[in-house]
């Protein structure tokens, strides 16, 4: 009998409020039945919106997804701070004093471009090897790193007196709730997140995601062709068909000096590399020992 090929791929989830990434993940894992998936970027209970699952052997593209961009949509409470930034924590201040809208606008611009955010202590960044999330729960609060961030765009929509929609595109490690409480302490007001969705990741949009109950509703058939197959994730690098002794070498992690195939390629040019069988890793132009190769950087 012939064995039924593991199932492999990108599955985009629209992760619904409520729950965790990780129970997302692993729902999604038992769905299609998958050895092993993992998400690449968390998303708040709270929150909802885009969440790329990789599953099976797409695993391994985890460290290529998690630097692209992401888009949100969020809401902003303004006269309201909480312990956590959003409005499921405890609520430590509170102010009737709201900003004109004309105001608010004028500070939520200063936060485009590139900048500085501390982490929020209700978060999953580990200091001393602990997360900052199991230290919030025990009262504690430790010193964090800013760190650098970009924000891209920032558009801003009156809702209410109190509530603005944030529409942003950020760079990762960005956190939507940091920068809602931020604008808040600027404002003087203070501020947190009401609502947060995300609208992009990876580059995938929102549309092109399914919720756990559609793909639990799916055919097998409907699931496989739903998955971006690993390959893919690659899509913008070109694809090279070594001949079988190079694709050999290869294989076994080594370069492939471009002179030899015929190529000419800048360094740091990303290229799928493939055999008879199609693609079966990721490479990287270099300067080696002796002369410009593609190095194989992740297998597949």
């Amino acid at each position: 009998m012939e064995q039924k090929a593991a199932i492999s791929g990108l599955a985009l989830v629209n992760k619904e409020k409520g729950m965790t990434s990780q129970t997302v993940v692993t729902r999604l894992r038992h769905i299609l039945g998958a050895e092993k998936a993992g998400h690449t970027g968390t998303l708040d209970p709270m929150a909802e919106g885009v969440l790329p699952v990789l599953v099976g052997r797409a695993v391994k593209a985890s460290e290529f997804l998690l630097t692209g961009d992401k888009h949100y949509s969020a809401e902003l409470l303004l006269g309201t701070e909480t312990d956590t930034e959003d409005v499921t924590g405890t609520v430590l201040t509170t102010s009737s004093e709201i900003p004109a809208e004309a105001r608010v606008r004028e500070v939520c611009a200063t936060f485009l471009g590139e900048g500085e955010q501390v982490p929020p202590m209700y978060s999953a960044i580990r200091v001393g090897g602990r997360r900052l999330m199991e230290l919030a729960r025990e009262g504690k609060t430790v010193e964090r790193e800013a760190r650098p961030i970009t924000v891209y765009s920032l558009d801003v929509t009156r809702l209410s007196d109190k509530v603005y929609r944030l529409d942003v595109v950020c760079s990762k490690g960005t956190y939507i709730r940091t920068l809602c409480a931020d604008i808040g302490r600027a404002l003087g007001c203070g501020g947190c997140m009401q609502a947060l969705c995300r609208t992009e990741a990876a580059g995938y949009p929102l549309a092109a995601a399914h919720t756990l109950s559609e793909w639990e509703g799916m055919s097998e058939g409907e699931r496989q062709a739903a998955l971006i197959p690993v390959e893919g994730l690659f899509a913008d690098c070109e694809a090279v068909t070594l001949p079988p002794f190079f694709a050999r070498l290869a294989h076994n992690g080594l370069p492939i000096y471009l002179k030899k195939i015929g190529r000419v390629d800048p360094l740091g040019t990303r290229l799928r590399l493939c055999d008879e069988n199609g693609f079966f890793a990721l490479g990287e132009v270099r300067a080696e020992a002796e002369g410009v190769a593609v190095r194989p950087i992740r297998q597949f």
